[in-house]
């Protein structure tokens, strides 16, 4: 059976971190990822053709490092957002967005892991 839809690879994993600042001289100057784009809550990195996100938690909450990832992100070969979309609805996923960025797809698996595919940018 053909699947519908088509993962090219991971394109980022993301973690939590409790200091935004902290971790970007970690994974920089430690371990030599290059910054892709950031923002004052969030840093993506590149390693290689793969990617790290960290995401700053709000003050006072909880990491739990470790055990936790909060979600696989997956480059689809090709599709357009609105048919993956509807192509994820009739499984039977519950979909969600991501405001400002017409590309991702926010969903779970059967066991309640958070995935998001990611589809091509135009051209």
């Amino acid at each position: 059976m053909k699947a519908p839809l088509r993962v090219t690879g991971i394109d980022h994993v993301v973690l939590h971190v409790k200091d935004l600042a902290r971790s970007k001289k970690f994974y920089i100057e430690l371990l030599g990822m290059e910054v892709e784009h950031q923002s004052s809550w969030q840093l993506f990195l590149k390693c290689g053709n793969q990617g790290v996100a960290l995401f700053e938690v709000e003050d006072g909450s909880k990491i739990h490092g470790g055990n936790e990832v909060n979600h696989m992100a997956l480059r689809l070969k090709s599709g357009e957002y609105e048919k993956v979309k509807a192509v994820l609805e009739e499984a039977g996923c519950e979909v969600s967005g991501r405001r400002g960025d017409p590309r991702c797809i926010y969903f779970s698996d059967p066991d309640g892991h958070r995935l998001q595919l990611l589809t091509p940018a135009e051209q």
